[in-house]
């Protein structure tokens, strides 16, 4: 599956300018020939600017899912989340627009593939201009920028199976002209108060492949 032309160029306006956004790194992993393989995806962990500590129900969540690699879309806060996460599985993360220090080997974006699998990693607030100005409608309007960030997201990751992004606390799955999108949600705290802390999982086999949110009690 891939990102359609026509999808990808209907929201290009939307990075207007190039930033540190355009950093991208790559990674090529290989699936066996037979089984399943099921990826852990978290994003929003804000330790310790929102939380004290990494929520006590992610690595449960992820050790009972037997996940091979955990992908960090970002909003990191603090790499010792990163180490905690390692415990589990091999991380890998991009940076998002909370993670100012301790994080400068990390790019902005990332493709990881699995076999002939692409998935672009990417946290989804752009560039700092593009950040500025979704944090002043949310300001002014309240939580109404999800399409921005989804969209926004596609456009940076060209040619892939998969987006897994960050950034608006809200977590989601969802099929978009044959391209899978999803968003694991905050670990911390979702943008709707009574919603509790989500991760998400990715499943990969050679036919086939689905997301889903795992939420934390």
């Amino acid at each position: 599956m891939r990102a359609s032309e026509s999808t990808l160029r209907s929201v290009q306006g939307l990075l207007r300018q190039p930033s540190a956004s355009s950093q991208l790194r790559k990674a090529k992993l290989s699936l066996p020939s037979q089984g399943l393989v099921t990826l852990g995806l978290i994003a929003d962990t804000h330790v310790p600017d929102r939380s004290r500590r990494l929520h006590p129900a992610v690595l449960p969540a992820f050790e009972k899912a037997g996940v091979s690699t955990i992908l960090h879309a970002g909003d990191i806060s603090v790499p010792r989340v990163l180490r905690q996460l390692g415990e589990v599985a091999p991380v890998l993360a991009v940076r998002g627009n909370r993670d100012w220090f301790g994080f400068k080997d990390l790019p902005m974006q990332r493709i990881v593939q699995f076999g002939q699998r692409r998935i672009g990693l990417t946290h989804g607030h752009g560039n700092w201009r593009l950040y500025v100005s979704d944090k002043l409608r949310y300001l002014l309007r309240g939580p109404q920028s999800f399409e921005v960030a989804l969209k926004r997201s596609i456009a940076l990751m060209a040619d892939v199976d998969v987006v897994v992004f960050g950034h608006n606390h809200e977590p989601m799955v969802k099929d978009m002209d044959d391209l899978l999108v999803i968003n694991p949600g905050s670990a911390c705290c979702q943008v709707f108060a009574g919603k509790p802390p989500s991760v998400g999982l990715l499943h990969l086999d050679r036919k086939k492949m689905w997301g889903e949110v795992v939420y934390l009690e």
